[in-house]
């Protein structure tokens, strides 16, 4: 018994190619999923003008999907988990193709606003079922390994998706960025279905009573709290700085995606500075790179005539902005460490409710204020994320 236990953990390097091959496979849908969400933000100023609306009512599009994400997530993550998982990405693939083919022929805000809310019913059965599936591909020892490959499609996906969309909006339109976000959707479902081999699902993605104790716990519904105001702040501003870019900034629609792939880029710093300071310090993580992205909002709108000001304000909003992604993760799973797969699909769940209520948020403050109150209004929320932290300092 125990040679044929040896055996099972070591690979063959055929079986290792293999499962190397299929992890990349899981990584690209990690990506195309989650820029499926996201793309959306650089398209706002073309989606608006082709489609007649205002850009405060184009952001919606964003607030649907994150609701719908918020609201339905931890529910359809809970139904869907006995279906093998084959099956399952494959069949989120092909919504997410057929829902970007909608996306690409809309005529007006209603019919976006439908393929905007069926692929975001899917996308947290993708992230609450990613990372245990690429652990069982990858085998014994190396799930570490794989978990860190398909969150590197979605660290990119949040970093980059963005402006690859508005770059690709420049060449081909608004409407091809979704035609080609279908057809890789498509790709990778059908190479999903041919390469990705049967899974058993796991006992462990069946939450039970002992799990959802923490969801009674004051201190973790407080760190959810914390994540919901802190993208909240993020995506007031977040959702319109295509908008800022051109309008405020002056920068011609054609560069504007250059300057979001900037953006993005330092972003990276951001993701690698995040990583080596959650897990000593969370909460100190939090108000370092809270103050670094409320500053970096609240001065980008007056900087951004200036373009050299600008830039050192986006250098900061970028750093604080991607390092909260992984500190608000980080943070709420060992806020719940008892139960770290509900605990990681409520943060989802908060993350996208703090989506949703930036883009209202600042769609309000646009039709009331103008574009210019954009950064005071996101600067003023973060203030208060660093006030609920700096309460949650105090009573650890």
């Amino acid at each position: 018994m125990h040679s044929s236990s040896v055996a099972d953990a070591t690979l063959s390097p055929a079986e290792t190619s293999r499962s190397g091959l299929q992890i990349l496979i899981m990584a690209v849908a990690a990506f195309i999923i989650v820029t499926t969400e996201f793309l959306i933000v650089g398209l706002l100023p073309a989606l608006s003008r082709e489609l007649n609306i205002s850009i405060a009512l184009a952001g919606q599009v964003v607030t649907l999907f994150a609701f719908t994400v918020m609201v339905f997530g931890p529910l359809l993550t809970a139904k869907l988990a006995h279906v093998e998982r084959k099956k399952l990405f494959t069949l989120i693939l092909m919504v997410f193709a057929a829902s970007n083919v909608l996306a690409a022929i809309a005529t007006n805000i209603w019919v976006l606003a439908l393929a905007r809310f069926i692929p975001a019913l899917a996308l947290p059965v993708f992230w609450g079922t990613a990372s245990e599936t690429a652990g069982q591909l990858a085998g014994p020892g190396q799930s570490g390994k794989a978990v860190g490959r398909v969150y590197l499609g979605i660290t990119a996906a949040l970093v980059f998706g963005v402006p690859l969309g508005t770059l690709a909006a420049d060449s081909v339109g608004w409407r091809g960025s979704f035609w080609i976000l279908a057809a890789i959707s498509l790709l990778i479902g059908v190479l999903m279905h041919v390469v990705m081999p049967k899974l058993p699902v796991s006992a462990s993605s069946h939450p039970d009573n002992k799990q959802t104790a923490i969801l009674g716990q004051p201190r973790f519904l407080a760190h959810l709290l914390l994540s919901i105001l802190t993208f909240t702040a993020l995506f007031t501003a977040y959702t319109y700085l295509a908008d800022i870019l051109e309008r405020l900034g002056n920068i011609p629609a054609g560069q504007v995606g250059w300057w979001l792939m900037g953006f993005g880029a330092v972003g990276m710093l951001g993701n690698h500075l995040a990583g080596s300071m959650v897990d000593r310090r969370p909460l100190a993580a939090m108000v370092l790179f809270l103050v670094l992205a409320g500053a970096g909002m609240l001065a980008a709108v007056p900087l951004a005539p200036h373009h050299i000001g600008l830039m050192v304000a986006l250098v900061a909003w970028g750093i604080g902005y991607t390092a909260l992604f992984v500190v608000c993760q980080v943070r709420v799973m060992q806020a719940g460490a008892q139960a770290q797969a509900l605990a990681a699909t409520m943060n989802i769940s908060a993350a996208n409710a703090g989506i949703g209520l930036g883009a209202i948020l600042g769609g309000i403050g646009i039709e009331r204020y103008g574009l210019e109150s954009i950064g005071v209004i996101a600067a003023l929320i973060a203030a208060l994320a660093i006030v609920v932290t700096l309460l949650l300092m105090r009573r650890q």
